[in-house]
């Protein structure tokens, strides 16, 4: 055992794994009398969201024998179920084990801890949203699967990597994967989706290029709800902890179900991620604790592997190099591992328009839009935001999206044992005013519009922590480390071209997944 090893104690806080990340540990985790155990693997992948599970599916498909380690547990859902929590209904699922919902604008009524879908991960300056389960932030995102442009790609994705042949092959195998679609005309034109409606009507009046958003979604769910056929979850707009009735191609039903019948591959949920450690012989040894629901810890794990793949999500994994890193468990990783942090440019407006009412149950997800590349300061994309107000009160959200330089940057906290972001409202100010004038020329002059980031500074779209160039290369390996690679946002230097992340995310790990099995496979591992 090295010395970093021997200086190792397990008694510490609840720690990272899963799609995302662990959270800070604000109290006690409970820990049962928990053997240890040694397991190897051919390779381990920590995360199962987009970036890991288009991995395994990749080293499924060539044979290799692989571990997933996903923190959060599986959430089987629809038609009819009542899998996940309704967002004006607290309950233990909502949040990774906290006492009370993470979510702004869901009654902060206290719960028992519980392995819930979304962790609110507190920094300086901003919070991060991560979801947590078996397919990651899927599970609660959307479904907006949006590409950019080549340009914007290239100003703030990679210059370096083949847009063109990402636009050819990668992006649509995920197009493909997730059957993506847009809000038919008979949904947009029924009065759930008045809200939707009225937003195209507006942002066209002032001249903006709206757009359909494509979901990831079979919209005759939606049509079996207005039927009543289904109980309501998309046409009441309640979808931000998951789609009851199904109908949502999220990863655990496309990906994963495919990395499953490979027959090559382990998906272990309840497994949390504490520490990656180099072994003196080069390879990778990985501390997990294995717990119940409750956070209780039942099992330690050392898993030993060749081959690491980190895909718990640009927290996750940025939090897992950060302590590596200054704890000495792989002191020469590169200098670049904690920078490069954006919050994607995110920002959301609560907007009340007396004139036009927007319904109560506002149909959702979010799937119109408007893009404006003509702001000094930057590109941005603006959507709609239902909510599932049970009663009209005139109010709907906006949701605006763009370019943010990746300044953030994530330092050890030895008091925690964790690593911690730091950003300054600063670096994103001029954006959000951008945003703000575009939503308040769209809602029109009688309106009320209010910046809900302001009071809640939080984002869903956490990217960067591990940046192409500084950290790894174009596939994700990261620099000097033999065996060890990024296949999540950690390597997106803080916005996506101003839009969402997901589809960008994907592309680049089915990128990665084909240079690395290609010229690493029985070479490195």
């Amino acid at each position: 055992m090295n010395t970093a090893l021997s200086r190792r104690t397990f008694l510490r806080g609840t720690v990272v794994g899963g799609a995302a990340v662990a959270a800070l540990s604000l109290s006690p985790i409970p820990r049962a009398r928990a053997e240890v155990t040694e397991e190897r693997h051919r390779a381990v992948v920590v995360g199962s969201g987009f970036g890991g599970a288009i991995t395994a599916l990749h080293l499924g498909r060539a044979g290799v024998q692989t571990l997933v380690l996903e923190r959060g547990i599986r959430w089987p859902t629809g038609p009819n179920a009542e899998t996940f929590p309704h967002m004006l209904q607290p309950d233990r699922r909502m949040s990774w084990l906290s006492s009370a919902p993470v979510m702004t604008g869901t009654p902060p009524i206290p719960t028992e801890p519980f392995t819930g879908l979304i962790e609110r991960v507190p920094g300086n300056g901003m919070d991060v949203m991560c979801g947590a389960g078996v397919g990651g932030s899927s599970l609660a995102y959307h479904g907006m699967t949006v590409q950019p442009d080549g340009q914007r790609f290239s100003d703030s994705v990679s210059s370096r990597i083949d847009y063109d042949l990402l636009a050819s092959d990668h992006y649509r195998r995920v197009a493909r994967m997730l059957r993506v679609a847009t809000v038919p005309d008979d949904l947009l034109d029924h009065d759930r989706y008045r809200s939707s409606k009225h937003f195209l009507d507006r942002a066209s009046a002032e001249g903006y290029d709206t757009f359909r958003v494509p979901m990831c979604i079979d919209w005759d769910f939606a049509r079996r709800e207005l039927t009543g056929e289904l109980k309501p979850s998309y046409t009441t707009g309640d979808v931000i902890y998951g789609v009851n009735n199904g109908g949502k191609f999220s990863v655990d039903v496309t990906y994963l179900a495919e990395v499953e019948r490979t027959g090559h591959v382990t998906v272990a949920p309840l497994h949390r991620v504490d520490d990656i450690e180099r072994a003196p012989d080069g390879t990778w040894i990985v501390h997990v604790d294995r717990i119940h629901t409750d956070g209780t810890v039942l099992e330690r794990k050392r898993i030993h592997t060749p081959a690491l793949f980190l895909g718990a999500g640009s927290a996750g994994t940025t939090r897992l190099l950060v302590k590596a890193k200054a704890k000495g468990f792989v002191p020469d990783l590169p200098d670049g591992v904690g920078t490069g942090w954006g919050n994607n440019g995110d920002r959301v407006f609560a907007v009340t328009s007396p004139l036009v009412s927007p319904g109560d149950h506002q149909g959702g997800p979010a799937c119109v839009g408007m893009r404006d590349y003509t702001d000094p300061a930057g590109p941005l994309m603006i959507v709609t935001g239902p909510v599932p107000f049970p009663v009209d009160v005139g109010t709907t959200t906006m949701i605006g999206l763009g370019i943010v330089d990746g300044r953030g940057v994530w330092h050890y906290d030895a008091g925690r044992d964790d690593a911690v972001l730091n950003w300054d409202q600063a670096y994103d100010r001029e954006l959000t005013r951008a945003i703000e004038a575009r939503i308040r020329r769209i809602a029109g002059p009688a309106s009320i519009v209010i910046d809900v980031n302001a009071v809640d500074i939080n984002t869903f779209h956490p990217l960067g922590g591990a940046p192409f160039g500084a950290v790894c290369d174009d596939a994700g390996r990261v620099h000097g480390q033999s065996g060890l690679y990024v296949v999540d946002g950690a390597k997106i230097p803080g916005s996506t071209g101003a839009c969402n992340p997901s589809m960008t995310i994907a592309a680049l790990a089915e990128y990665g997944a084909d240079h690395i099995v290609s010229r690493d496979l029985d070479r490195v591992f």
